[in-house]
């Protein structure tokens, strides 16, 4: 029979108050505790508790604290990506941003979710859909990312957009529901545009 963790990364209905996940959950507040209120002036303390937090991150991974997650280790992270004041991701299933990707102050990323059935979510059960943020993204501040969504490489979500579907590569995106609003041209998916960037 499975755990309540394997059936929370299979994306199964699970019991989030298990004791094993509960105390996943401890851990990872005392690790946000120590980022969230360690001193500005010692970054290699800041660095350290970061790569314990999440694990899967690539090079040069930088945050503004706050910072808030479920567990850490469902995030996957690629080079120099950056987290503004006060992101918030629920990652009870895995969560994948590519490299170079910018997200603005107040940004919500969802993996969690609740069924639909009131009966089932009476139970107390939840479920989770994991999200993939591409490559160059950037996503605008207090933008809401739902669970099961994509977001293509080179992609620009305006501020406050909530993303319930997804969105591909190289257009700029905003709204709620958040749709697409025009292709960026090539000039704005080249390198040197991300260089003067």
């Amino acid at each position: 029979m499975k755990t309540e963790k394997e059936k929370m990364l299979a994306g199964e209905l699970y019991n989030a108050l298990d004791p094993e996940l509960t105390q996943e959950r401890i851990r990872t507040r005392l690790l946000l505790k120590a980022l969230n209120e360690g001193p500005e002036d010692q970054p290699e303390r800041r660095t350290r508790v970061l790569h314990e937090l999440i694990p899967h991150s690539g090079k040069g991974f930088w945050m503004q604290p706050p910072f808030f997650c479920d567990y850490g280790y469902n995030i996957i992270l690629g080079d120099n990506v950056f987290f503004n004041f006060n992101c918030v991701v629920l990652d009870v299933m895995t969560v994948t941003v590519g490299s170079r990707t910018l997200f603005g102050p107040n940004v919500q990323i969802y993996a969690a979710s609740h069924p639909i059935n009131w009966s089932e979510r009476a139970s107390g059960l939840e479920y989770a859909k994991p999200i993939t943020i591409g490559e160059d993204v950037w996503v605008g501040g207090s933008v809401v990312i739902c669970p099961g969504v994509t977001i293509g490489d080179r992609s620009v979500i305006g501020a406050g957009s909530v993303v319930t579907r997804d969105i591909p590569a190289d257009v700029f995106a905003a709204g709620n529901p958040c749709r697409v609003i025009r292709k960026l041209t090539e000039s704005e998916t080249s390198e040197s545009a991300k260089q003067v960037e």
